[in-house]
């Protein structure tokens, strides 16, 4: 977790929410925290919205249904006016609502558990801290690529994804930059239950590549996407001559579930050097592990450079280990990524 070093300025948060109770539970918690400050309160997002270009906080936690301006819109003239960080906090059963607010420029979430007219934020109080905290290490990506149609008749590649904060719109960026390409595609990305099931659902509702939450079985022959489910494990394993998914329960040793470094340690044994593998954008150092694996076969590996990285804690983590072969900005990531699994020379020319 990152902690406020000594003599560093403390993070000013604004909370909006049109609950009374929520928006006294919300502060509480986060000045509980060292370094974190509430500098102001809003009820709904026209009040929000003024606050947040008056009082510049560093950070924003944002309910998305409320009265006068609601979340979306909120977000749609916040970063119009005066970007700023937002954290999105939404409820179990509203899973689409999330990635609607990513789209918008939302850089995270926490879901919140309900317990009738109130929720307790016991259970997410250290992710929310965590997330507030993270904000100091927040910048805004690139501007997204265009996605380019190829046909090929190219072997079927495997690429592993590990990412974390920030991570569902940069996979969706790089999975654009594949379409086309006969790559079958497996992601970890820290989320909980329900809410990648969800993200499978827009993912394959946007792209031309079909994408799907992965299931213990699913063999790895076809084009296709795979998103590991929330809690669980997702690992690549040999099965009678074939590559095939494998998902099972997260253990107690378990820092993260799903886990880039379970996903690409399975890549390093079962795939080897013909495997790629993509750090993005996350807090911590999920995937440095499986990152050493990989390389250790000789895989090529690409980390998500820090000037477009949201936060930049699993894409530095990956840089460390000495075996990242490219480390770029989002949008010549992508291209690069295209450029090893396409082999352009068979590409059509355009005339």
């Amino acid at each position: 977790m990152t902690v406020p070093t000594p003599g560093q300025r403390p993070l000013n948060v604004l909370v909006i929410d049109d609950s009374a109770v929520n928006r006294t539970s919300i502060t509480r918690l986060l000045e509980s925290a060292e370094g974190v400050v509430v500098i102001g309160r809003a009820a709904d997002g026209e009040e929000g919205l003024k606050k947040a270009i008056s009082l510049r906080p560093d950070v924003i936690t944002l309910d998305l249904e409320m009265p006068k301006l609601d979340g979306y819109s909120f977000l749609r003239l916040l970063m119009v006016s005066a970007p700023t960080p937002v954290i999105v906090l939404s409820a179990y059963n509203h899973p689409s609502d999330v990635f609607k607010a990513l789209e918008l420029g939302a850089f995270d979430f926490v879901a919140k558990p309900a317990h009738g007219d109130r929720y307790s934020l016991d259970a997410v109080g250290a992710e929310l801290i965590a997330k507030v905290r993270s904000a100091r290490f927040v910048r805004r990506g690139a501007a997204k690529p265009k996605a380019r149609g190829r046909e090929l008749e190219e072997p079927l590649t495997i690429i592993g994804i590990g990412a974390s904060t920030g991570g569902p719109p940069a996979i969706q960026r790089v999975l654009e930059g594949l379409a086309g390409l006969r790559v079958c595609v497996v992601v970890a990305q820290h989320m909980p239950t329900p809410f990648t099931a969800a993200f499978a659902q827009r993912l394959d509702a946007a792209l031309s590549f079909r994408v799907t939450e992965a299931r213990a079985g699913d063999s790895l022959e076809h084009p296709q996407v795979y998103i590991a489910p929330g809690g669980m494990q997702l690992e690549v394993v040999a099965l009678n001559g074939r590559r095939t998914l494998n998902v099972t329960p997260a253990t107690s040793r378990d820092l993260h579930a799903p886990s880039a470094d379970r996903l690409f340690v399975s890549l390093a044994r079962t795939v080897g050097a013909s495997a790629k593998a993509v750090v993005l954008t996350g807090m911590g150092d999920d995937g440095a592990l499986g990152v050493r694996a990989l390389g250790a076969v000789g895989a090529e590996v690409w980390a998500e450079a820090e000037s477009s990285a949201v936060v930049f804690g699993m894409p530095q983590a990956a840089l460390d280990t000495g075996y990242v072969t490219h480390a770029l900005p989002l949008p010549q990531l992508v291209a690069s990524l295209a450029k090893a699994v396409g082999h352009p020379s068979k590409t059509r020319r355009r005339t």
